[in-house]
């Protein structure tokens, strides 16, 4: 065992004598040690109640055998940072979760890890631990919120956001936006629609990291519970069998998830995700790649933000299994693949049901013949922009817009807000990157007040920033390279006119070539917004977030486990 490395021998008598001290016993000490990493604090929603997950986990665990020894995790609420300097943390968080799981592993000699995630960065966070520290390695996440209900329609979290738009423009008054804000989240959960925190916890599953059910169990259902001690039991059959991170998460496996991505119409954010997972595991891939799985992989879900349907929904139609089914069914995902029950998907796809027609449609009759998610390409994004194109009206899929441009997200809100944009606008936010931001603010509040003001339909908005998983509309973000870094968004100009062009997958500024060089001559770079403390730090080593907007390694490098 790993952890004898700090429990065996008369070496370790000092070692021993400090887990008796925290009540742990010679016995327990004779198991293997498995570390529980959970995220639960009284900030997230979607936290609140991972200790009683937690607690489940470390049930199932000493039923198999094992010792449960907890520690903890910081996590950001994206939906209460949103909007102000705080969520410039939020991105650059998901790197410090996972230096921290690296250091609690390494540092205690853990034979094997459960993850306790639930929310955006948290997930993917621990996702890149697990590849990196190659331990056996399980995921139970504390599931969905339900969709909470107004007015006799259901309503979640992005529901109350385009509700402030609507409050500007007078088609909702202030009395109904706070009888809104009191029902659309309805208890501890990730917020209820096809948002990222929802979008990876599906695509855990997709990547065989999770057991079924991992993606849609409702947070309040007593399933969740009885998953998360079946997680812990399950840990120790990975450790038994070693099992790692590295024989599951394989190159095929993220062709696997980004199918069951395009199938359900995840958060832009995974192509920001699963990028970092895959280079802590130096699995490399083009973003084009991107665009061939889209193209040949159907849409099957319509969730909110893009559809009426929730997680609790998906749940009820038959999960990521059955959505994984019909991928099977027609051959768009390699079934021969391992996950964390042990067995192939092949193997646990034999009993699951197909779709219901209705959450989930079947490859014959989807909501749309592609994809959720594009990437454009084109001289104001060569290396790069996305979209979630499910989630775009089909009036915007190709169109002709005038620039508007904002140095930085409250600018735009305040113009949105103040009716000082009109159909036909693209709303243009630059230095608000991984490097610019710096932290690649997540921007619900731009999208949601111009969806909430009727605009969505046309309306653009372009950023070198990203969008939260619960926007929609004509909403492009990723923009590479982002404009502190010179990139082609920093020469545009209020009036500029922009194509866009989802189907063809381009995106372009229609100014002349011989002019962007005269405005190249003249470009004067801001300095960096980040003066001091981690930020400052992370500004100055983030990459792209074409390649997941990892931080770069010292040249010398170092050798990997």
């Amino acid at each position: 065992m790993r952890s004898d490395l700090v429990k065996k021998g008369l070496e370790r008598a000092p070692h021993r004598s400090l887990f008796y001290a925290m009540g742990y016993d010679a016995v327990e000490l004779e198991k293997p040690l498995i570390g529980i990493v959970n995220s639960f604090n009284e900030v997230v929603p979607g936290h609140v109640h991972l200790d009683r997950i937690a607690a489940a986990v470390k049930a199932g665990v000493y039923a198999a055998g094992g010792l449960p020894v907890e520690f903890n995790t910081i996590a950001v609420c994206d939906g209460i940072a949103m909007g102000h300097p705080g969520m410039k943390f939020s991105l650059a968080s998901r790197e410090l979760i996972a230096d921290s799981v690296e250091v609690m592993a390494m540092a205690h000699g853990f034979d094997a890890l459960v993850f306790i995630p639930n929310c955006d960065k948290v997930i993917p966070g621990m996702l890149m631990a697990a590849a990196r520290l190659d331990l056996p390695s399980i995921f139970i996440s504390g599931g969905p919120m339900l969709a909470g209900e107004f007015a006799g329609r259901a309503v979640d979290l992005s529901s109350v956001f385009e509700a402030v738009g609507a409050v500007k423009a007078g088609r909702l008054d202030e009395t109904a936006l706070e009888r809104l804000e009191q029902a659309a989240c309805p208890g501890c959960g990730s917020c209820a629609g096809m948002f990222t925190a929802n979008s990876m916890n599906c695509l855990c599953e997709a990547l065989g990291m999770a057991l079924p059910g991992n993606g849609t169990i409702p947070a309040v259902d007593a399933r969740r519970l009885r998953l998360a001690r079946a997680a812990g039991r399950q840990i120790l059959e990975l450790w038994k069998r070693d099992l790692r991170p590295s024989r599951i998460m394989t190159a095929a496996a993220f062709r696997n998830a980004l199918a069951v991505d395009m199938a359900m119409g995840c958060s832009t954010n995974t192509i920001l995700h699963l990028p970092a997972v895959a280079h802590e595991l130096q699995i490399g891939w083009e973003l084009g790649e991107i665009n061939t799985i889209s193209e040949k992989t159907p849409q099957l879900c319509l969730l909110s933000p893009a559809g009426p349907d929730r997680i609790a929904d998906l749940d009820r139609a038959g999960g990521i299994s059955a959505v994984l089914k019909e991928l099977q069914r027609g051959g768009l995902i390699d079934d021969g693949q391992l996950s964390v029950t042990g067995q192939t998907f092949r193997q646990n796809l034999a009993g699951a049901s197909g779709p219901d027609g209705k959450v989930i449609r079947t490859l014959e009759d989807p909501f749309r013949p592609q994809g959720g998610l594009a990437v454009l390409f084109g001289n104001l994004a060569p290396d790069g922009a996305v979209v979630k194109q499910g989630a775009v009206a089909p009036e915007m899929l190709k169109s002709r817009l005038r620039a508007r441009v904002f140095e930085n997200e409250e600018a735009a809100v305040e113009a949105v807000l103040a009716g000082k944009i009109v159909p036909g606008d693209a709303l243009v936010i630059r230095y608000e990157g991984p490097k610019g931001g710096p932290g690649m603010r997540e921007m619900l509040s731009p999208t949601a007040a111009v969806a909430g003001m009727g605009l969505d339909k046309e309306v653009g908005l372009i950023t070198d920033g990203r969008f939260s998983g619960a926007t929609r509309g004509a909403s492009i973000g990723h923009v590479c390279p982002e404009a502190m870094e010179g990139g082609p968004i920093a020469l545009v100009q209020d009036g500029d006119i922009i194509a866009i062009d989802i189907l063809e997958r381009r995106l372009e500024l229609q100014v002349a070539p011989e002019e962007l060089a005269r405005r190249r001559e003249n470009l004067v770079l801001p300095p960096l917004k980040a003066r001091g403390g981690y930020l400052l730090r992370y500004a100055s080593q983030v990459t792209a977030a074409w390649s997941g907007a990892v931080l770069r390694v010292p040249p010398e490098g170092g050798e990997r486990r």
